[in-house]
């Protein structure tokens, strides 16, 4: 249950002094004892396994009490597999290269002095995040393990599966001789907390907001602590005239149906008019095959192809343009046919969220040029958006995304987490 802190801001205070001693320690621990600190937490876990997710049952009914959408349960829910998938998670961070102490760009200059730059942790990293347990883990590892201290706020629907959590890293942390404030999951779900955590210049160094679009909007417009963010995923997959007919239609279909409460999930498939007759309801079949709950919503162009399609009646809506800017996260796919890859890349740019985009061609200049002017924090050729996540790109875990262009930008892991700093060797120089 929360805790009945009436005096929040005397709290936050509290918690973020805390963080601030704890992520000095974190910074000068060596990765022995940060790799054993989170093989710990992670013999914890596996025990207190039927716990955490009797306590993912209780938050799972009392969402399912409150009406929460579809796409948060799913998002909320920890079966045994994503258990598993934590578990992975955290291993695969502990057997990651410690990102700290690494020194780059060696040089001398004429004056004699040595110069470079060195790796080193952010300090304290304060994350404000909806549904998903499993993310409580995976941002308590990255932090540790890039010798950050992490105050995490998770939402009050998923809080019971998030105190369970917190309780291991906890108990890890003593057992490793490592300061347990370093992992902070707040015991309060008053709305203030928030306000205060992104305000508290004094103690968090970074903000990490992970979740709905009003979330992250509302963390963006108020903190005065930087943020790295991405407000939504309004993702798309392009099929070039050039394509292979296979690829586009196995691509399409995992992109879509794969999983539907995520940021990588497409949203709009774009397909060039030249094979749109043949190729397109090849893919529409074949993606309300693996979900007949899926609406489509189209474009004059791509209705005039499938609207006789008898396998389709039922699933056939008119697109308007709100339709062209939205991320449904649910089983709703918007259509639209382009004139080729000059047509494509414009519309991604203009109503894209610069999340992550897709092209299905076998033409290399073409994949090229895609690559090259699609902005986005992640661009792919010939695979599914789906792959666009800290797990799949092996940063074994992932703290979030970021659509900015500044620090860090795509799935943010170890790296994203620190900064760099000049350092200089000298021999007794003295500027003349």
């Amino acid at each position: 249950m929360s805790q009945d802190i009436t005096d929040v801001k005397s709290y936050m205070q509290q918690v973020g002094q805390q963080a601030r001693q704890a992520s000095r320690l974190l910074a000068a621990a060596n990765t022995g004892d940060k790799n054993n600190a989170l093989l710990t937490i992670y013999e914890q876990l596996k025990k207190a396994k039927s716990d955490i997710l009797a306590a993912n049952k209780v938050d799972m009914d009392k969402g399912h009490e409150n009406n929460l959408e579809a796409a948060l349960l799913d998002r909320l829910e920890l079966t045994d597999d994503r258990f598993e998938g934590m578990l992975k998670g955290l291993k695969d961070v502990a057997a990651l290269p410690d990102p700290i102490g690494e020194v780059t760009d060696m040089t001398y200059r004429p004056s004699g002095i040595q110069l470079g730059k060195m790796r080193v942790p952010l300090g304290v990293v304060g994350m404000i995040y909806e549904s998903r347990p499993n993310v409580t883990l995976e941002a308590a590892s990255l932090a540790l393990k890039s010798g950050n201290a992490i105050i995490l706020r998770g939402g009050s629907e998923a809080f019971e599966s998030n105190q369970a959590i917190a309780k291991c890293i906890l108990a890890g942390l003593k057992q490793a001789g490592l300061p347990e404030h370093g992992v902070q999951v707040l015991q309060t779900t008053d709305r203030a907390a928030v306000g205060e955590l992104i305000t508290m210049t004094e103690f968090v160094d970074v903000i990490v907001p992970r979740g709905g679009k009003g979330l992250i909007e509302r963390i963006s417009n108020d903190a005065r602590v930087p943020v790295i963010k991405h407000l939504d995923g309004n993702c798309h997959t392009f099929i070039d005239r050039d394509a292979d007919p296979e690829i586009a239609v196995k691509v399409s279909v995992n992109a879509k149906t794969h999983r539907y409460g995520t940021c990588n999930t497409m949203e709009t498939l774009l397909v060039d008019e030249a094979i749109a007759d043949t190729l397109l309801p090849k893919i529409a079949e074949a993606i309300i095959e693996a979900d007949d709950a899926m609406q489509l919503r189209l474009d004059a162009e791509s209705k005039a192809i499938l609207q006789n399609n008898a396998k389709l009646q039922g699933h056939l809506n008119d697109a308007n343009e709100e339709d062209w800017d939205t991320e449904y996260l649910a089983p709703i796919l918007a259509i639209k046919i382009v004139e080729g890859i000059d047509e494509a890349i414009s519309h991604i740019n203009t109503h894209g969220s610069h999340h992550t985009d897709v092209i299905i061609t076998d033409n290399y200049s073409k994949s090229q040029r895609f690559i090259r002017e699609v902005d986005s924090s992640s661009v792919m050729i010939n695979a599914s958006s789906r792959f666009a996540d800290g797990f799949e790109y092996g940063l074994g875990a992932e703290i979030g995304i970021s659509t900015d262009k500044i620090h860090a930008r795509g799935p943010v892991g170890l790296n994203g987490l620190t900064s760099q700093k000049w350092i200089v060797y000298g021999h007794g120089e003295v500027r003349g």
